[in-house]
């Protein structure tokens, strides 16, 4: 990881696979909380609101956070902050594993969102560092690391913490060690990568957009435009990952550990649509992607309450799929709508889409504690209808490479 030749010209391939599988570790860490859910609602008896709140916690204070982050390191690169927010989240990991109070699982929440808010928008910036001409693969490779985290929340609350209860957790704090030593050869390589740009003084060459001269006020308006289509995402997605599982429970009668069987097939089929996603951005323009998983999932979103459950499998898979592949495509379209902000930008989308999912969870506890768990499912399903803003996006051109 050492090599910094060509870095501002060539993708760096063992750079980008690097931060992916440290997200990958990190995310699947933060995973552990939504995995508890099931366990915490029957063990501790903590209402579906309490849940809410608790990955509200969570994520807003990630959310808030990370557009900071973004700003203060696109002044000043931090590049040994990565390893240091992994330690926080080891804290919060190993708080969580030991406490049975509410109130000390909001505190081990805090230290979690706290290095989850540092790794981000530090990490997306490695990713765009390593990323040469390739920033739509760069980017996927690393929001897959951190989708395939996530995606392992149900497996880890069907068979660790379902079997070994709320300490088996403490199975994934053995991943914290290996991801700390990998964050701290990045952060070696980020290093010696700052010093050969202040040397070339190329680092405005990988500043280029693939977006059309654009004023302040559009700027503006395409930034809204994706905060919506980020909004609705993360919404309807939370929807899904954190609570469509009492949904199977009550409407199909299924026990916990198939319910979370589905919920990792919907977010496994997610990883790949990110994966794809990216790649497919290079080759055919951001929007277009973006428009893709607009258009895509759209109808089956609406109508996943209402059929049986072996057809609602293969809707999570679809929707799983193409809702997705935009999910790395839009940091890149800020960054590229931005591309002297790199770490703000990829702060306040990633950042955003963590805010907009820590209130949809508080909100949809609520839902379901007073309006019950079927009426919540249909009122949020029709939430996707909003993605339809993609359509009014600036289109950004192709680049053609070798």
């Amino acid at each position: 990881m050492s090599e910094t030749k060509n870095t501002l010209n060539n993708p760096i391939y063992p750079i980008m696979i690097a931060i992916g599988v440290a997200h990958l570790i990190n995310d699947t860490m933060q995973s552990v909380v939504p995995a508890m859910f099931p366990l915490l609602e029957r063990d501790l008896g903590l209402s579906f609101t309490e849940l809410g709140i608790i990955s509200f916690v969570l994520n807003m204070f990630s959310s808030t956070l990370q557009p900071v982050v973004g700003f203060v390191s696109d002044k000043k690169p931090m590049p040994y902050a990565l390893p240091l927010g992994m330690m926080s989240s080891f804290i919060g990991l190993l708080m969580l594993v030991l406490t049975e109070q509410y109130w000390l699982i909001l505190v081990a929440v805090l230290f979690l969102g706290f290095g989850s808010a540092i790794f981000h928008p530090e990490g997306s910036r490695v990713s765009f560092m390593s990323a040469g001409n390739k920033r739509g693969l760069a980017q996927s490779i690393y929001q897959v690391g951190g989708n395939s985290g996530q995606a392992l929340a149900p497996l880890i609350s069907a068979f660790i913490l379902d079997v070994y209860g709320q300490h088996g957790a403490a199975i994934i704090l053995l991943l914290t060690a290996i991801g700390i030593a990998i964050l701290l050869k990045i952060s070696r390589w980020y290093m010696q990568q700052l010093e050969a740009e202040k040397l070339s003084k190329q680092k405005k060459k990988i500043l280029i957009s693939s977006l059309p001269p654009l004023t302040k006020k559009q700027v503006g308006i395409a930034l809204t435009l994706l905060l919506v289509i980020i909004f609705a995402r993360s919404f309807y997605t939370t929807n899904i990952t954190n609570f469509y599982v009492f949904y199977l429970m009550d409407h199909y009668d299924v026990n916990i550990r198939t319910g979370q069987v589905f919920i990792f097939i919907f977010m496994a089929f997610g990883v790949l649509g990110t994966f794809f996603g990216g790649s497919l951005s290079d080759r055919i323009g951001r929007k277009n992607v973006i428009i893709l998983s607009v258009v895509g999932p759209l109808p089956f979103c609406l109508l996943l309450p209402y059929m049986p459950i072996w057809v609602a499998l293969i809707f999570l898979i679809i929707i799983g799929t193409l809702i997705m592949i935009s999910f790395s495509v839009t940091v890149v379209y800020a960054q590229e709508l931005v591309p002297t902000k790199i770490g703000t930008m990829a702060g306040l989308t990633t950042g955003f889409a963590f805010g907009m999912g820590a209130i949809g969870a508080v909100v949809i506890g609520f839902l379901l504690d007073y309006i019950g768990i079927e009426n919540t499912i249909k009122i949020v399903s029709v939430l996707p209808i909003m993605l339809v803003v993609a359509f009014f996006l600036p289109r950004d051109k192709v680049e053609k490479t070798a």
